[in-house]
């Protein structure tokens, strides 16, 4: 289910919200587990039968967290361990089979010309997100921060709707102690309005803003894979839409997810915080999808021994941890060599600095060096962009080969032409929205001071619930009336 959708805002929110608050009053462990149903249905929508698959995953991570947790209680480190690696194997095999089986029976297809019998496997939404929120609270359990003895709490914890499909990737401890808190369990109207508000922000995002500049990325990336060579200035015009219609259509998610969680007056992480105006590659990934970054610091590269070892070793866990990262994205070559450049990028962020050593404090209060730092780091993110985008490599290739210079010579942008689009008009939009990326404030920031001004009594408060309510219905107006609805980005992986 679509947070965009006719379905869920007129008829599943209402009724799960309602259903939360009326059996609140009664019982918090009726309201909680009315949640987890709520979350359920919301996930088995799309295909119910991968619910059972959910549910599968959930009470054996349950079961194998409570043996971790009483032997680590009991000082049996070596029996908690095993019990570890049981739950590793198992998360990272079920993902490993539904996420890239396909892609290692292409490759062995590709590598021997043999043509195996094989049903391809359909890929469960939100696989990814919900098996690394569990191996985080494997791995928590193991080391003494959690020891969760509440089935419907810890199912909730891993369904919960607003993050399910496409993120964050949650600690226990981010979520647990707000479900035992009888505070959520009572409607407050400032949550009401304050989440209402930013959840209509996100749905500006992506319903306005990532669906419109969308079909300027699609009518250069797909003949692109297709074999056609665009020109130059449509090649850098397609890369520049969909590094904003990637921006605007993830933002967009994390807002909408932090303000239904606050309608629930559950605080969800922030996950986004303007990656464009990140001026090094170690700054963007402090602010692009933070929780899937802090998980691969955590829980990849420290574990690989972080920077202790020397650079040489560093470099090499740092290149480790953005292969998977790209490998988590996306059963691809293309996910693999976005991850790797990242990775490279990384490296010589970091041995830059280190070759700079004490001066770099110094050139950082340079504006001219600031601004050159922001421009480089923006170049390298698009480019990257365009092998996460692409869906062949050969398409990715023919775009950067175009972006070079060496592309098609016709004067007339043809694939935007025959897609009956306008390149200035995709100029426009990208100018547009590449100010709003730079320059607008950060939604997180509206967010935290509007919850702040509406905790006070002011008049002003049912105009903008009124305002959020009726921007919120003209928007699903325009994304009902279009020939179809497009999914968020990330619920692919």
């Amino acid at each position: 289910m679509l947070f965009t959708t006719a379905a869920f805002l007129l008829l599943f929110l209402p009724v799960t919200l309602a259903g939360f608050f009326v059996l609140g009053r009664r019982s918090h462990a009726a309201a909680a587990g009315w949640l987890f149903l709520a979350s359920l249905f919301f996930y088995g929508y799309w295909m119910p039968v991968f619910t059972l698959l959910l549910l599968a995953s959930i009470g054996i991570n349950f079961v194998t967290g409570r043996h971790i947790a009483q032997r680590v209680r009991g000082g049996a480190q070596a029996d908690a361990k095993r019990w570890l690696v049981l739950g590793l194997v198992f998360n990272l095999g079920l993902l490993g089979y539904f996420k890239y089986a396909n892609f290692f029976v292409d490759n062995l297809h590709a590598l021997f010309g043999a043509q195996l019998s094989w049903t391809r496997v359909i890929l469960p939404i939100g696989i990814s997100f919900y098996s690394f929120t569990q191996i985080a609270f494997l791995v928590d359990a193991y080391e003494g921060k959690v020891d969760e003895a509440n089935p419907v709490h810890y199912g909730l914890f891993v369904t919960y709707f607003p993050h399910l499909i496409a993120g964050p990737v949650l600690h226990h401890a981010q979520m647990m102690p707000q479900f035992a808190d009888p505070a959520i369990y009572r409607p407050r109207a400032d949550r009401l309005i304050g989440g209402l508000a930013i959840f209509a922000i996100g749905l500006l995002k992506k319903v306005v803003l990532a669906d419109g500049v969308a079909p300027y990325a699609d009518a250069v990336f797909r003949p692109a894979d297709g074999g056609a060579l665009p020109g130059m200035g449509e090649a850098w015009l397609g890369a520049l839409a969909y590094t904003l219609q990637i921006y605007f259509d993830f933002s967009g998610y994390s807002d909408m997810a932090i303000g239904l969680s606050w309608l629930f007056n559950i605080r969800l992480p922030f996950n986004f915080d303007s990656p464009y105006q990140a001026r090094s590659i170690s700054d963007f990934w402090r602010r692009w999808h933070i929780s899937l970054s802090t998980f691969l610091r955590d829980y990849l590269y420290i574990p690989l021994g972080g920077n202790r070892h020397g650079p040489a070793r560093r470099y090499l866990n740092l290149a480790t941890t953005m292969l998977l990262g790209g490998l988590w994205h996306g059963a691809g070559w293309t996910f693999v060599i976005w991850g790797g450049l990242h990775g490279l990028y990384l490296a010589l962020n970091h041995g830059f600095r280190a070759l700079l050593g004490a001066a770099h404090a110094s050139l950082e209060r340079q504006w001219l060096y600031r601004s050159a730092s922001w421009l480089l780091t923006l170049l390298v993110v698009v480019l990257a962009w365009v092998f996460f985008r692409a869906e062949t490599l050969g398409g990715a290739l023919r775009m950067l080969q175009a972006m070079a210079g060496f592309g098609a010579t016709s004067a007339t942008p043809v694939q935007l032409w025959q897609a009956g689009l306008h390149a200035s008009a995709g100029a426009w939009w990208c100018l547009a929205l590449g100010a709003v990326a730079l320059w607008a404030p950060n939604s997180n920031r509206i967010g935290e001071r509007l919850l702040a001004e509406l905790e006070k009594p002011a008049a002003w408060r049912p105009m903008l619930a009124g305002a959020a309510l009726a921007a919120t219905t003209l928007l699903l107006l325009v994304n009902v009336a279009r020939d179809s609805v497009s999914a968020f980005i990330y619920f692919n992986f």
